[in-house]
């Protein structure tokens, strides 16, 4: 994938058969944080409270990274959530049916609310 304007040219640019899921996941966000537009940081789609990023996107060739930033203070009653450097956990999509949209949407508002009451 080379670089983007912004976060429909980089969906845009994902495989079709992970460009569904990859599509999805950014409406499950977008639904649990309607406040925050996403941008292109560090080349994928990311959620940011102010300048404190919260939650991406990111398309491999094989799955999407569904990540936080402070993922392990996310309280995650399913385990999927997989720690990942520093603060970090994500989940790796590789089909339609991995998205739970509920239990996404539940963790988008928790990496949120840790987010706004640093700024």
């Amino acid at each position: 994938m080379g670089k983007h304007a912004n976060v429909q040219e980089y969906a845009a640019d994902v495989p079709e058969g992970l460009r569904d899921v990859l599509e999805k996941a950014l409406a499950v966000v977008g639904e649990a944080m309607p406040e925050v537009e996403p941008a292109l940081w560090h080349g994928q789609p990311t959620w940011s409270v102010g300048k404190q990023p919260v939650c991406f996107l990111k398309a491999y060739p094989k799955y999407v990274t569904f990540g936080f930033w402070n993922g392990q203070l996310i309280e995650d009653g399913s385990g999927r959530l997989e720690a990942m450097s520093r603060q970090m956990a994500g989940v790796k999509l590789r089909a339609l049916d991995d998205i739970d949209a509920a239990l996404f949407a539940d963790w988008v508002k928790q990496a949120h609310a840790l987010e706004v009451k640093k700024a």
